[in-house]
């Protein structure tokens, strides 16, 4: 038996097609958005650990080091450092227009030129509730 035993830690990503898995899944995807040398972003990173730990399954919860990952800071339009993203269905109160179209697009809802939007977004410093809040209006739940 080990005498420290090592709690989930949110996934990094490594390239931008690690996220097509993760959207088909239904569940939301949040995506925090941090350099290394960032001092909010190393404030925000427990935030975040926790916050995997905490839903588990029900979420992705992932970090995405914009000098590691090409291309992710102009995919998602980042300028500053901590920017969190959620991705993912929308909720059940939809029109039936609506449920069609996104029962045939099979996941996240995409722009004209086939780019995901956003179901949130914000920028700087954010408080655990709020990510919480986040998470659970889009359909995670607390393990």
């Amino acid at each position: 038996m080990a005498v420290f035993s090592r709690k989930p830690k949110a996934t990094k990503l490594q390239s931008l097609e690690e996220l097509d898995p993760m959207l088909r899944s239904g569940k939301p995807v949040l995506l925090d958005f941090m350099q290394v040398g960032c001092s909010p972003c190393k404030v925000m990173d427990g935030i975040v650990n926790e916050l995997a730990v905490e839903y588990g399954d029900s979420a992705h919860i992932v970090k995405v080091d914009v000098g590691k990952v090409p291309g992710a800071a102009q995919a998602f339009k980042v300028r500053s450092t901590p920017t969190f993203v959620l991705l993912g269905r929308a909720p059940a109160k939809q029109s039936k227009k609506a449920r069609q179209r996104a029962a045939k697009q099979g996941g996240p809802s995409r722009n004209k030129s086939g780019q995901i939007t956003p179901r949130w977004r914000t920028t700087g410093l954010v408080k655990k509730d709020a990510l919480r809040g986040v998470l659970e209006s889009n359909g995670a739940v607390r393990g």
